[in-house]
C-alpha cells in the first residue's frame, strides 16, 4: 500500500527519537499501537456491516424475483402450481384419471386432434424424422 523503504523508515524513526526524545518514545509508539488497532477495528466493523447490508439487499432482490415469479407462474396455470402438482401427484398415485383442464402430455392422453399427432409429447421420445435414414451416412 504505502512505499517505505527500509531507509526511509530508518530515517522517520531517527527524527521521531530525535524529536520526541528517548524518555516518551517508548509512549508514542505504544499510543500508535492503539491508534493503528482501533482504526483497523473501526474498518473491520464497517466493512463487515457494508457486507451484511449487500447480502441483505441482495435478498430482498431474490424475494422479490420469486414471488413475480410466482405471479407469473399462478397466472399462467391459473392458480397455485405448488396445489396443482401435489393434486397431480395425488391422482397419480391414487390411479386416478387425470382432469381435463391438464395439458395431454401432462395426463398420458392421446392427442386430441389429428393436427397434433405431429407435436411430439413433453414426456415421451421424438420420433426421427421422416428423412433420417436417407441422410445417414
Amino acid at each position: 500500500m504505502f512505499d517505505i523503504a527500509w531507509s526511509e523508515f530508518l530515517i522517520v524513526a531517527v527524527v521521531a527519537l530525535v524529536v520526541v526524545g528517548p524518555k516518551d518514545l517508548p509512549a508514542l509508539l505504544r499510543n500508535v499501537g492503539r491508534m493503528v488497532a482501533t482504526v483497523r477495528r473501526m474498518a473491520g466493523e464497517f466493512q463487515t456491516q457494508f457486507n451484511d447490508a449487500m447480502r441483505e439487499a441482495e435478498l430482498d432482490e431474490l424475494r422479490k424475483e420469486v414471488s413475480g415469479l410466482k405471479d407469473v407462474a399462478s397466472k399462467a396455470i391459473g392458480g397455485d402450481p405448488v396445489a396443482l402438482a401435489r393434486d397431480e401427484l395425488r391422482k397419480a398415485m391414487d390411479g386416478k384419471p387425470a382432469a381435463a383442464s391438464t395439458p395431454a402430455a401432462l395426463a398420458g392422453d392421446a392427442p386430441a386432434t389429428p393436427a397434433e399427432e405431429g407435436t411430439p409429447s413433453a414426456l415421451a421420445p421424438e420420433a426421427p424424422w421422416p428423412d433420417a435414414e436417407a441422410t445417414a451416412p
